[in-house]
């Protein structure tokens, strides 16, 4: 039966012989190690922000070389991950996952001993190489490990737990790291987790893979490669510049843009296409991966412009600002691991509505914030923000996967983790484009400041600061109170927009299915664990027995 293909025949190890003694219960073993792959890769990507000064200070980078430091993972990760989530379902998602363990090991050493700017550079794209093959890859085996939707939806649950957990734990652990060590070391914590779960996963994860009819679409997949490079990289160029017609910004995003129309067009017209577009077809299908990049678009937005107020409004070290989200991460937590229990009882449409509208008023909430710290406040709308997106993203990942066939679950994952990087950097661009925009008028005309000052502390909040101490005098207390009062305002501002767009996504949500159909996903025969292959050789599948 196309989807899926048993592991290789060989001498069982002894963990096989014990998930295959307790009937397969190694697929929640399985489930751990997949787990500790996200963490890494979810990590990697927000680690480095607490390190920027310390790499600066260490290696000196210009400004260009500093944006692409910090750029070039999650750019390469977003642009490869269709590239191999198909690939995997070709030549196997297990052998794809465990290149990718190998290569973020080796980018990780080349990182952490890097002594320029270049290598480093050149160390965050394999990086993001890496990233591309693990993020996929885990999510399709998921899917063959757990056909049954019930389990799955718990798996997925505590999935996107971890993946929450690795995101919100970076700039803690990072900002430890830094101040005990050098800013190696947030790399050089990846090398001993590799070297363990690299011969784990070569033990215990199942080899996996979807149809191989016809040859594969080289062309298609260096396209979507391209299409969403260039769209991310113009949409992050957007988000820094604040200016739509910025040209280092317009031409990538539309080249981008031109590629991915093409790309389209191509896969509708092969008889084998990388990606079946007649998936989007499925209203449960779209809606869930337009969920995922309206909530990503809220998240990364959100959070990028809380830590500014949290670092140059109160003033917070970037380690008590990591803490200070950790109730967001905790919140993420439980509504992974409560997500299947809800979804079962409600369904996907009431389930990602709710999570929207839950989302939508703790931003609300928030707009309570002033220029003073009100810790209880914070905490609360952090624990509902983190909860009503988790419970989003959860049940739009569950449906969106349940609705793709098990032979294209790798291209399935990467359409959800693509929409993830989309989202997260339209995110950035729309809600930072709100941002200045209100937060420019109030220094316009501060009273004693220059005209040529005011404009520069109208670019962002930690330049006003250091123009204000070089005024001094009446005149940088001025310029310093009206640059920290109308940040508070454009904050205020965009977290308005962001409710709006919340909402308008419980709406969008309505179009998912009333329930969770158990049913739906019982079409693919069950992946069999390697420690099953041999033992179950001789009995004989459901349709011989039906036969």
């Amino acid at each position: 039966m196309a989807g899926t293909n048993a592991a290789t025949a060989g001498t069982p190890s002894p963990w096989q012989r014990l998930g295959a003694a307790s009937g397969g219960a190694n697929r929640w073993v399985v489930l751990a190690v997949l787990c500790v792959s996200l963490v890494l890769v979810a990590l990697d990507a927000t680690i480095l922000h607490v390190a920027v000064p310390s790499v600066t200070e260490d290696l000196r980078p210009g400004p260009i070389e500093l944006l692409w430091i910090v750029d070039a993972y999650p750019l390469v990760c977003a642009s490869l991950l269709i590239l191999f989530g198909t690939l995997g379902d070709r030549v196997g998602r297990r052998r794809i996952l465990l290149l990718g363990y190998g290569l973020f090991g080796v980018a990780s050493a080349i990182a952490a001993l890097a002594d320029n700017a270049q290598v480093l550079i050149a160390a965050r794209a394999l990086l993001g190489i890496g990233g591309a093959m693990i993020m996929p890859a885990t999510l399709s085996i998921l899917r063959q490990v757990f056909p049954d939707r019930r389990e799955r939806a718990l798996a997925i649950g505590i999935w996107t737990a971890v993946a929450a957990i690795g995101a919100a734990s970076g700039p803690v652990l990072g900002g430890f790291l830094i101040e005990h060590f050098w800013w190696g070391s947030v790399f050089l914590i990846n090398i001993p987790l590799m070297a363990l779960i690299l011969p784990l996963g070569r033990w215990l994860l199942p080899e996996s893979r979807g149809s191989a009819d016809g040859p594969w679409d080289v062309l298609g997949a260096l396209m979507a490669a391209a299409g969403v490079l260039g769209s991310v990289l113009g949409i992050k160029r957007i988000g820094a510049e604040r200016h739509l017609l910025d040209a280092q910004a317009l031409v990538p995003l539309l080249l981008g843009a031109v590629l991915l129309v093409l790309f389209v067009r191509r896969q509708k017209r092969r008889e084998h296409p990388l990606i079946d577009m007649r998936m989007f077809s499925r209203a449960a299908f779209s809606t869930s991966v337009a969920c995922i990049v309206l909530a990503m678009l809220a998240l990364v937005g959100l959070e990028l412009i809380a830590v500014q107020y949290l670092q140059l409004v109160l003033h917070l070290s970037p380690l008590e600002t990591g803490l200070r989200l950790l109730p967001l991460t905790f919140a993420a937590m439980a509504a992974g691991a409560t997500g299947s229990y809800t979804l079962a009882r409600v369904g996907p449409r009431t389930m990602v509505s709710l999570g929207f509208l839950l989302t939508g008023f703790a931003v609300l909430l928030l707009t309570l914030m002033g220029q003073q710290d009100r810790p209880v406040l914070l905490t609360v709308g952090f624990i509902l923000l983190g909860f009503g997106l988790q419970t989003t993203l959860f049940a739009a990942y569950e449906s969106m996967l349940s609705e793709a066939p098990a032979e294209t679950a790798g291209g399935a994952a990467s359409i959800g983790e693509t929409s993830y990087q989309l989202g997260a950097g339209i995110g950035i661009a729309l809600l930072g484009s709100v941002m200045n925009a209100a937060y420019r008028p109030g220094l316009v005309s501060v009273p004693g400041v220059p005209a040529a000052d005011s404009a520069g502390a109208a670019n962002s909040l930690g330049e006003a600061y250091q123009i204000a101490a070089g005024l001094g005098g009446p005149a940088g207390a001025a310029l310093y109170a009206a640059a920290r009062h109308s940040f508070v305002h454009g904050l205020h501002v965009t977290l308005l927009v962001s409710a709006a767009l919340l909402f308008a996504g419980a709406v969008m949500a309505l179009k998912l299915p009333r329930v969770m159909d158990c049913g739906a996903s019982e079409d693919a025969e069950p992946v069999r664990l390697p420690a099953q292959a041999k033992g179950d050789a001789a009995r004989p599948t459901p349709v011989e027995q039906a036969g």
